[in-house]
């Protein structure tokens, strides 16, 4: 069969032009938006008076054919018919004749691919929201579980003060609950209906753009037909909303590559989640979590490639744009994978709360709170604060942590110390103490945990 566009040449395509510029090798995956969209604007036809009923329901009945040999994996697609819609306007008129070549009336190309690529993208952030929920009750599970773990807090990756572990992984919780909502609230974009636009002027048919955008459970249609087909904002907000969230599971990542090493001793992964050497018999590797890191690049270099695709192309659609696809798909393929992957990991880690503990005791990140209980007993915070300076230099050089200094090492710097100093440098008093809202007191630990709770229900 020829080109369903090739009325106006007099030469058949050139067999590489062919194979490099058809999609059907990755726009597949948009079959069944593309039958979903189909089945909308034939129903729109019919209502509107532009085929007879009856050829409405000749196609509907083929394009779900074609649908039941999509789902059933009973298609052969081929280069040359380029691309998704290609590829289905042939298969239904290979399925129910020359009225199948009606389908297309008072449609493009260029409207079709673009609302085929909202119907996905609307698909796929419910999902992706729904993976991120699984994450977000994994790491509350851990929390409560360890409220009153202690571990040393970092800043600058060197000891700062102890932190409640519950605390700690409740940061996460935050950070992917913020990720959530930018993926709710792309939604508001991503629901707008391409579908009428046409190639770019819009059509001489009588056609009703709302009918078709109700049907499809779009919000609303774009207003302007120009932009309806050259808008990729929705992919571009998707690829941004993407690497802030990778950017967040690295992070969490990497601390978990850091706590499951030899030196830090904090976690153990589960066997499911990690791998063996070839050569080294004793090596326990956080391949997953290493994985997870290394996504990073690829999601980041999607947003920024569509970016530099789409930065100097004129209105309206350009062949250009058949590279926002790729890059969408692999990103939904890559958070797909990465958050069903981390809710198991972090829900089956084994925390080492006694090696934890044992960390706090020894170092110096208790000395903040000689600070205060100086200042507190009317002592200037920045003279308190030299004089801790001064003490932490001196238990340095005596091989000595700050709780094994007797009181008359302590009376050396000022006469302000008493008994009630050994009570406040314990850890668990430590974190205790920090009682203000959002702070890593055990009490407030637990008031945060039921928040998130409120934010998962």
């Amino acid at each position: 069969m020829s080109k369903l566009w090739g009325g106006r040449f007099t030469k058949p395509t050139n067999k590489l032009v062919e194979e490099y510029t058809s999609s059907i090798g990755f726009d597949q995956k948009l079959a069944l938006q593309d039958i979903q969209g189909s089945l909308a604007h034939v129903q729109m036809l019919g209502k509107c008076d532009i085929i007879t009923q009856e050829e409405v329901e000749e196609i509907q009945g083929g394009l779900k054919a074609v649908e039941k040999k999509i789902q059933a994996g009973d298609v052969d697609y081929s280069i040359a018919d380029e691309d998704i819609h290609m590829n289905i306007e042939k298969m239904l008129i290979d399925e129910i004749g020359p009225v199948g070549g009606k389908l297309h009336t008072g449609r493009s190309r260029n409207d079709q691919v673009a609302t085929d690529m909202h119907l996905y993208l609307r698909e796929k952030t419910h999902v992706l929201m729904e993976l991120v929920e699984a994450v977000q009750k994994a790491l509350v599970h851990q929390a409560e579980s360890h409220v009153e773990t202690i571990l040393p807090g970092y800043t600058h990756l060197q000891r700062a003060q102890p932190v409640s572990f519950g605390h700690h992984l409740l940061a996460y919780f935050w950070m992917f609950e913020r990720d959530k909502e930018r993926l709710q609230d792309s939604l508001k974009r991503i629901n707008w209906s391409p579908l009428g636009a046409a190639a770019l002027a819009g059509t001489p048919y009588p056609i009703d753009r709302q009918m078709t955008a109700d049907a499809l459970g779009f919000d609303k249609p774009y207003p302007n037909s120009l932009d309806a087909v050259s808008d990729r904002d929705f992919i571009l907000e998707f690829l941004s909303i993407s690497s802030i969230m990778i950017t967040h599971i690295s992070r969490l990542s990497e601390e978990l590559i850091l706590w499951s090493s030899q030196e830090f001793d904090f976690i153990e992964l589960d066997d499911e989640f990690c791998t063996g050497s070839s050569i080294m018999p004793q090596k326990k590797n956080p391949d997953v979590p290493e994985l997870l890191r290394g996504k990073t690049g690829r999601i980041y270099g999607n947003l920024m490639g569509l970016l530099t695709l789409l930065k100097g192309l004129p209105l309206a659609y350009n062949k250009d744009m058949q590279e926002d696809k790729e890059g969408m798909f692999d990103t939904v393929d890559t958070l797909e994978g990465a958050l069903s992957l981390l809710a198991p990991m972090l829900g089956s880690m084994d925390v080492k709360a006694d090696h934890m503990k044992q960390a706090v005791k020894e170092d110096y990140s208790n000395a903040t709170d000689i600070a205060d209980y100086l200042a507190v007993k009317g002592l200037p915070f920045r003279q308190a604060h030299e004089i801790i300076g001064k003490i932490v230099l001196y238990a340095i050089d005596q091989n000595k942590y700050l709780l094994d200094l007797k009181m008359d090492e302590y009376k050396q710097f000022s006469e302000l110390f008493e008994e009630d100093i050994y009570d406040k440098l314990a850890p668990e008093q430590v974190v205790a103490a920090r009682v203000s809202e959002g702070a890593t007191g055990f009490q407030q630990v637990y008031n945060q945990i039921d928040l998130a709770k409120e934010h998962l229900s």
